[in-house]
């Protein structure tokens, strides 16, 4: 099907820039509503999964604004950060996995306006499943860890999803996809300490992944082992096995340091305006606000690894 020239355009500025993009028309939303919903509906998710996750994503096509038509949907590659942490004449280092800096929405979202603004199109970031969005559009494939791989980044990129009233004849949509590769390949599933991972489900056991729990704010379940715990959030062990990775699993860059002072509000767990102006400066450049609730606590515990 052919572009239009401002699609042409912003697929060829997408890959300028290194990321990968597709572009779908925003009547998938509600499918993807369905999509979400259906696995929850059928009890194969944790009430508790369902409530601190699935239901922040924002489906309500009427509300983004009038016009609204298609979804620009783009993922660009990520590092792992290595932070270091300053704490009783030590230095302990703290990983962030790739995904959660904020940095690159910011710049896509820049280079989406820098072509649509002066044409007189209207672009909002919004929250929706970006992993299921991006498979669906092709773009991505899922594995056996329920997590997406981009050819050329792996597991190590960001996808993030904008709404714009840009009409488009192109509307990137296929059925969802694993990886070739997880046919024959049970490296995930062997490294995942808590048995997320099962054979014969593509959908992983959520409520026992590591992610899920250093995300949320409440105590580490009594059956998690204190040496499973790898990083100041997420996880990387099935990432780190999984051989789809190997050319991207050393791609480590410095996250920068936090005094001992600043260490020591975190493992206080002082909320967000206790902390100094350079903590949170610290915190924003690492996409960490989010998780000031529960930085401390994963401090503790990276820290009592080391």
């Amino acid at each position: 099907m052919k572009l239009s020239d401002t699609s042409n355009q912003i697929l060829e500025r997408i890959k300028q820039n290194g990321w990968q993009g597709k572009i779908v028309s925003v009547e998938h939303v509600q499918a993807l509503e369905k999509e979400i919903e259906a696995p929850y509906r059928n009890g194969l998710l944790d009430q508790e999964l369902y409530d601190g996750y699935l239901n922040r994503f924002d489906f309500d096509v009427s509300a983004y604004f009038e016009g609204a038509q298609t979804l620009i949907v783009v993922t660009a590659p990520q590092p792992q950060q290595r932070v270091a942490f300053n704490w009783q004449g030590q230095t302990h280092a703290g990983i962030i996995p790739p995904t959660y800096s904020l940095a690159t929405d910011h710049q896509i979202k820049d280079c989406l306006e820098d072509i649509l603004k002066p044409q007189g199109y209207r672009l909002e970031k919004k929250r929706l499943p970006e992993k299921l969005l991006a498979v669906h559009s092709g773009l991505a494939r899922y594995g056996k860890n329920n997590v997406t791989y981009v050819p050329g980044m792996g597991s190590f990129h960001r996808p993030a999803a904008f709404v714009t009233d840009m009409p488009s004849e192109e509307d990137s949509w296929e059925e969802l996809q694993i990886l070739k590769a997880c046919n024959e390949c049970n490296a995930c599933l062997q490294a995942c300490p808590t048995n997320a991972i099962v054979p014969h489900r593509f959908l992983v056991h959520a409520e026992r992944c590591i992610t899920f729990h250093n995300e949320r704010p409440f105590d580490f379940p009594q059956w998690m082992d204190p040496s499973w715990h790898n990083s100041l959030v997420g996880c990387m062990i099935c990432q780190n096995a999984c051989p789809m990775n190997t050319k991207f699993r050393d791609w480590i860059e410095d996250g920068g340091a936090f005094s001992e002072g600043e260490t020591l509000t975190l493992l206080n767990d002082e909320p967000p305006d206790k902390l100094s102006k350079s903590t949170i400066k610290k915190l924003e450049k690492l996409g960490m606000t989010e998780y000031v609730e529960v930085l401390g606590r994963n401090l503790k515990a990276v820290i009592g690894n080391q």
